[in-house]
């Protein structure tokens, strides 16, 4: 519970951080810079260079993704101009699938292994614990009427004569 209370609000302050500076933009800001190099356009997180038609265009964030129209996915840069964008994405997703991965492995072991395990292992002990003494309880009788069979075949089934001793 307190991994939640910890990683839910610093969730809701980096999306809402992207959602104001990604609104914040300028428009046409990147088509100014249409006869300049890739790095150039690229200075401007908004901005996306695309090799087939040499051109820097706003980066159209409605669609999360350029459509092929904008230019096709091999040919767009974005951020770097010597990764195209679709191993961008790839390896994007990948990140971002492992970091997912590491946060709920962390979050599991974190929070519920403490609780979860040792309840779990007491469990365990107490039926062991019960199973063990019903055992020595069986045992017990057993040898009880051993005891007693030996006792009727010798002729011992009066009252013991140490008694009175104790």
């Amino acid at each position: 519970m307190k991994c939640l209370q910890i990683f839910l609000p610093a969730l809701l302050l980096i999306a809402g951080l992207a959602t104001i500076l990604a609104d914040s933009t300028p428009e046409h800001v990147c088509e100014r810079k249409n006869g300049t190099s890739c790095e150039e356009c690229l200075r401007n997180v908004t901005c996306l260079w695309c090799i087939k038609t040499k051109q820097c265009l706003t980066y159209p964030v409605q669609t999360i993704l350029p459509p092929h129209s904008l230019c096709p996915l091999d040919d767009a840069r974005w951020g770097l101009c010597w990764m195209n964008f679709q191993i961008l994405i790839i390896t994007l997703s990948v990140l971002g699938a492992v970091l997912i991965i590491a946060f709920m492995v962390c979050l599991f072991c974190c929070c519920k292994c403490e609780n979860f395990g040792s309840g779990r292992f007491e469990a365990k002990m107490m039926r062991q614990a019960n199973k063990n003494k019903t055992k020595q309880e069986e045992r017990r009788a057993e040898m009880k009427q051993r005891h007693q069979e030996i006792r009727q075949k010798y002729g011992l089934n009066g009252p013991n004569p140490y008694a009175r001793f104790s």
